[in-house]
């Protein structure tokens, strides 16, 4: 029997096993020390490291499995040792690739849940070969390249999304300033229109249409100056354009036709519409045919003036007036009507029997103006003492009693 086949003896396969042991610890005491080493360099180095672990782990693998003499003069227990150290390098080679292309793979995406977790030793320290010593080291390295990664995009991310809301939040505060600004137009036209619609009564309209004729009349004449002017003021002034005709125009004329008709052409001693008093129909009726022409007003069908409004006086120095008006509740107009009276002896019959409201307005008118009202059944003074000496709105009145 040779001595290559021959089986090697318990005692030689004891000592090739011991002398594989002693190897493979010597080697690990040497990739320790090399680790330390490692640990102990500057983080970009570790870095570098860790990106090279899988060719470094590799190299460091093969050296552990390389064998210290040819296969040839190995005993068959070295032949086996070589062998399983061979396997173990190659096994830790491809543990270190898969982990490290497991921690390429994570990415900032992956966060650092995923990272810290492919970083995690799978065992101490104190246990792992060298080589997955490094390995763990590049990885945990990975991991934090990619969690501070991840953190500094959630920066980034944090602050366009603050700067986003703070967008928003100023474009609502416009939007909400816009809207406030629109109500308080709308509420200042709505308070407006209520106070123009206020003011949209009888004597504004009369007096807004009194103004514009004024207006109007004003116009024409300066136009008509200029234009003497421009010819060399030799040639007249043209004439005023005549006016419209008032809309109480054909009420006036009823009456006055109506008091022709009855009473005669003389009965009236004028009309005209009176325009700064909403245009009201007013008639000049004689004094003396004042009693009967009033009680026409009142039962005439036509005119069925059946309310009397007011009367009072007015002292124009040279006559006094009685001012009267009436109004149609049937026919639903207007008229005013003026009985002159001299001033020396003013006097106008009384119409309390026509019209019962006419009993305090005439004592009043007498009171303050001394107008007689023939007829009057209680004529006397109703707002002065009877002892009080002459009529306060008589323009020719002299105070009596200087301490009153």
């Amino acid at each position: 029997m040779t001595d290559e086949k021959r089986k090697p003896t318990p005692e030689e396969k004891a000592k090739a096993a011991a002398e594989a042991r002693a190897k493979a610890e010597a080697l690990r005491k040497a990739k320790e020390q090399e680790q330390l080493a490692a640990e102990t360099a500057a983080p970009g180095e570790a870095a570098q490291q860790s990106e090279s672990g899988a060719a470094a782990s590799g190299q460091a693998a093969e050296q552990a499995a390389a064998p210290s003499k040819p296969v040839s003069e190995m005993t068959p227990e070295e032949k086996a040792a070589a062998k399983a150290a061979a396997a173990a390098a190659a096994a830790a080679k491809a543990k270190a690739a898969r982990e490290a292309a497991q921690q390429a793979e994570s990415g900032a995406a992956a966060s650092g849940q995923a990272s810290e977790q492919a970083a995690a030793p799978s065992k101490p320290v104190s246990e792992m070969t060298p080589e997955e010593k490094a390995a763990a080291k590049a990885a945990a390295a990975a991991a934090a390249a990619a969690k501070a990664k991840a953190a500094r995009e959630a920066s980034e991310s944090g602050g366009d999304t603050d700067a986003e809301a703070k967008a928003k939040a100023a474009a609502a505060a416009k939007a909400k300033a816009a809207a406030a600004a629109a109500a308080a137009a709308k509420a200042k036209a709505a308070r407006e229109a209520a106070e123009g619609g206020d003011a949209g009564g009888d004597d504004a309209k009369a007096k807004a249409a009194a103004a514009a004729k004024a207006k109007a009349a004003a116009a024409a004449a300066a136009a008509a100056k200029a234009k003497g002017a421009a010819s060399g003021g030799d040639a007249e002034a043209a004439p005023e354009a005549p006016k419209p005709p008032s809309k109480n125009q054909p009420y006036l004329d009823k009456y006055v036709a109506r008091l022709t008709e009855k009473f005669g052409a003389d009965v009236v001693e004028s009309s005209y519409i009176n325009e700064l008093s909403k245009e009201v129909p007013t008639l000049v009726i004689k004094n003396e045919r004042w009693l009967e022409v009033a009680a026409f007003l009142k039962e005439d069908e036509a005119l069925a003036f059946d309310y009397l409004a007011n009367l009072h006086g007015v002292d124009y120095e040279d006559r006094m007036e009685v001012y009267y008006h009436f109004y149609s509740y049937p026919n639903r107009q207007s008229v005013a009507v003026k009985v002159k009276t001299d001033r020396e002896q003013p006097t106008v019959p009384s119409v309390m029997n026509i019209w019962r409201g006419a009993d305090w307005n005439e004592r009043e008118t007498y009171d303050l103006l001394g107008i007689h009202f023939p007829g009057h059944t209680d004529l006397r003074r109703i707002l002065l003492p009877d002892e009080w000496v002459g009529h306060p709105l008589r323009k020719d009145y002299v105070q009596y009693d200087e301490e009153v």
